[in-house]
């Protein structure tokens, strides 16, 4: 079973559990030792790669958790191998709350969310950050696609654990990219039918012109003497 299980599961969730009523099933998915760090499969690396952001926890000396987002163009995240992420990580406002505390503690918690597909990716790891110049190689991996902005430094994360959350309560939302790709079908129907309908028009217009031209005319009939 997933490490995941092994290392969220604490003494004192352990105790929850028993509390809840739930720690038979827990039991069943705690047997196998699962010491391995998880390696991503095709399955995970396709998940992260598609998806244009992320949360990212940190823990900081004070014990306080923080939170991240993360966001960029599909693929930002690239998936370097089944146990390392990588990003290159822009300037944002300064205040490099994450990077001060992987300073004291690399532990960190990534959540994936595919709002779309009701989907979601949990994972656990060690995370550095280190200046762009200190790794030129890795900083021409994960430079395209990458976040717009000034650069500042390279962000990997070897994966320790991951698990797939079920899509309860999960609100389906779409970005500008997705609505696009949906509708594209839809709005190159109604251009077509357009293109239809004007032509249409223009033919019932030349199909009146013409009956016009051959509808005599009043004074064609009239029996009076003209002059």
């Amino acid at each position: 079973m997933s490490r995941f299980d092994r290392l969220a599961y604490t003494p004192a969730v352990r105790r929850v559990q028993q509390e809840m009523g739930s720690a038979t099933a827990a039991d069943r998915r705690l047997r196998d030792p699962g010491e391995q760090a998880d390696p991503l499969t095709g399955a995970e690396a396709e998940f992260i790669r598609g998806l244009d952001g992320f949360l990212l926890a940190s823990v900081g000396e004070t014990g306080w958790p923080y939170i991240q987002f993360r966001g960029g163009p599909p693929g930002f995240v690239h998936v370097l191998d089944e146990r390392t992420l990588g990003y290159l990580d822009v300037r944002g406002n300064r205040q490099y709350i994450t990077t001060g505390n992987l300073r004291g503690d690399d532990r960190v918690a990534l959540f994936f969310l595919d709002h779309a597909r009701r989907t979601r990716l949990k994972l656990l790891g060690r995370a550095t950050a280190v200046p762009v110049g200190e790794n030129r190689p890795l900083a021409g991996l994960l430079g395209s696609p990458r976040t717009d902005g000034t650069v500042e430094q390279l962000v990997t994360i070897r994966v320790e654990a991951f698990a797939w959350n079920c899509p309860n309560h999960i609100t389906p939302r779409f970005s500008r990219r997705e609505l696009s790709d949906a509708l594209a079908p839809v709005h190159d129907r109604l251009a077509l039918l357009e293109q239809e309908n004007a032509a249409l028009r223009a033919e019932l217009a030349a199909h009146h012109d013409e009956a016009a031209a051959r509808r005599p005319r009043a004074d064609d009939h009239d029996p009076r003497p003209k002059g």
